[in-house]
């Protein structure tokens, strides 16, 4: 096989797999954890940012980082264009319009709220309510489509929902005022690509969709006796 995934467990990289599950694509898939709470050593060496996602294909001798670009170079060099919609379809500029709100707009903000959660003192109420409209909006738009892009499961929803779940192991989002996040998160973590690849890549991780914040990564590393 020429692809390979390199994922960071309990972390956004969770959407490689996912993606490559759903195309029912061969991959290689290598799983790295986090030394305690950073990425190890073994991700910066393939991008010395630090950030995983990281795919190589060994038939272009290609290494790529960023979840957005390893999700569409995957679609259109892999997936025959499956799980992006085109030009031509109604829903297009929708569908654009999700995959990129996802990691430019809605990720960026919670790690936003991570960062000064961290800092004593600090004034978090301008972001704590850029965030709920964000979740407000988001919502609304769940409750009027099965999907982000309309009727059509696509690579935005691959995108958006570490945000709603495993990111809120790093911060405490409370989602039980959003019912239609909520249904939303039942539905899309049911399908069968997502259950397997949290079987391959986060067996022992659960789905965190439900209404109050899963138990904190910090926490789970103090349990275990790692910090």
């Amino acid at each position: 096989m020429a692809l390979t995934v390199h994922h960071l467990q309990v972390s956004q990289s969770e959407r490689i797999p996912w993606l490559c599950e759903e195309l029912s694509i061969p991959y290689n898939l290598t799983l790295h954890q986090r030394s305690p709470y950073f990425s190890p050593q073994s991700i910066k060496d393939l991008n010395p940012l630090g950030q995983a996602p990281v795919i190589q294909d060994s038939s272009k001798n290609l290494t790529l980082a960023e979840s957005g670009a390893c999700v569409e170079y995957i679609i259109h060099t892999y997936g025959n264009g499956r799980l992006a919609l085109p030009p031509s379809h109604p829903n297009y500029a929708d569908y654009l319009y999700w995959f990129h709100f996802a990691n430019s707009t809605f990720q960026p903000q919670i790690l936003i709220l991570l960062g000064l959660s961290r800092v004593e003192g600090a004034d978090m109420s301008r972001p704590l309510e850029r965030w709920d409209k964000s979740l407000q909006f988001l919502d609304e738009r769940l409750k009027k489509n099965t999907y982000l892009a309309g009727e059509e499961f696509t690579a935005a929803d691959v995108m958006i929902v570490t945000t709603l779940t495993t990111m809120r192991s790093f911060y405490p989002a409370d989602l039980s005022a959003y019912e239609g996040i909520l249904a939303y998160l039942k539905s899309v973590t049911g399908r069968e690509g997502y259950l397997r690849a949290r079987a391959k890549a986060d067996p022992e991780l659960e789905k965190m969709i439900e209404r109050k914040p899963p138990v904190s990564y910090a926490e789970r590393l103090k349990k275990a006796g790692k910090i």
